[in-house]
């Protein structure tokens, strides 16, 4: 465990929320108080918004911490993390902020527990810029499985832009260390599944145009595989209205991928369909093993796990290359990104490798 403040440039590489969950999250595991200054420095509105806000404190209620710049529109933050508590924890960004970076940013440190939490989360379940709910839990959830990490998400209520009023339960089981993945070995693609929705006061038949209109787009390319996109109209749970899209893809060896997109004013119905298609054809071309939204989340696992973790990918993100940044600076892990040559890959694909610094949980 170390002591000393680690200092973080918040404005560095993506220089967004991320950088704020991962240290919130790494501080919390390694017991190292964490000062992050220029809090996203770059944007139009810089410093902490209330998503950020209220997943700085969900982090610091679940490790005993002491947080310090914890105000709206702060761009200096300090967490002087304690104890991490099992138990029941609430958030709620009182707006459509994503409760996938409030997970994020909380499940990394609930595994190190000493015992299961259950994290209520509320705003935004299907938001933009974050991932959709849909995508944790069909996506993110799966894969991280193969880490050892056991985790169950209850969707209570989904909420849109822009009022949100959505809710989730995490509850999740505390590990003694993270397995090492190895995921190089995309195989064929076998599945292709997803959901078209509405809600509220939006009409069925939107559903039904961005539905297919996604399956006549992925026929273009993919002809000889089943698509099964449903239609749905969200009437219970759902608060306020909303309409988007989640196709996933499934390949014979366990990888999963994904385009998605959300209905805005203004915006046809059919061309929502095809932007979440060409976002998952897009991720399937480069023949890795994850998209472009799972590579960044998945770091903080490889960087935790014993052992060395190997996934093969497309292009290497900015969000990734900030993610291992602060990986490196709040742990012992190294990542080493190779670039390969793949003679069924539109482009070039890479080997993310990380020799993992093997952190175990004190508590088990």
């Amino acid at each position: 465990m170390q002591t000393e403040m680690v200092q973080i440039d918040g404005s560095v590489m993506e220089g967004g929320g991320q950088i704020l969950r991962l240290c919130a999250a790494l501080s919390g595991i390694t017991g190292s108080a964490v000062e992050v200054s220029k809090v996203r420095a770059g944007r139009t509105t810089p410093g902490l918004r209330p998503q950020h806000l209220s997943g700085l404190q969900l982090v610091s209620d679940l490790c005993s911490g002491d947080l310090q710049g914890g105000s709206i529109g702060s761009t200096d933050v300090t967490l002087t993390p304690g104890k991490i508590r099992s138990g029941n924890h609430t958030a709620d960004t009182q707006t459509a902020g994503s409760v996938c970076l409030l997970l994020q940013a909380a499940l990394p440190c609930a595994l190190y527990a000493d015992g299961g939490s259950q994290l209520c989360l509320k705003g935004g379940t299907n938001a933009e810029m974050a991932p959709q709910i849909d995508y944790t839990v069909k996506v993110f959830k799966p894969i991280l499985e193969k880490f050892g990490v056991r985790f169950d998400c209850d969707i209570k209520m989904r909420g849109y832009y822009p009022k949100g009023g959505g809710e989730i339960l995490a509850t999740v089981n505390p590990v003694k260390e993270l397995q090492p993945v190895n995921m190089t070995e995309r195989g064929n693609i076998t599945k292709i599944h997803g959901r078209a929705y509405v809600a509220g006061v939006l009409p069925y038949k939107l559903a039904k145009d961005m539905s297919t209109a996604a399956v006549r787009t992925i026929r273009k390319e993919i002809k000889d595989l089943y698509i099964n996109i449903q239609a749905l109209q969200e009437k219970e749970k759902a608060f306020g209205s909303g309409n988007g899209i989640i196709i996933i893809a499934e390949s014979s060896t366990g990888c999963l991928f994904a385009g998605s997109a959300l209905g805005k004013k203004g915006v046809y119905a059919d061309k929502v369909g095809i932007e979440a298609a060409e976002m998952l054809l897009r991720n399937l071309r480069h023949n890795g093993c994850v998209d472009e939204f799972l590579q960044d989340q998945l770091i903080i696992f490889m960087a935790l796990a014993k052992g060395t973790s190997r996934i093969r990918t497309g292009p290497v993100t900015l969000h990734t290359q900030t993610a291992i940044h602060i990986a490196e600076l709040l742990t012992q892990a190294k990542f080493t990104i190779t670039k390969c040559e793949d003679e069924l890959s539109s482009g070039i694909t890479h080997i993310i490798e990380c020799q993992g610094s093997g952190i175990e949980n004190p508590h088990l």
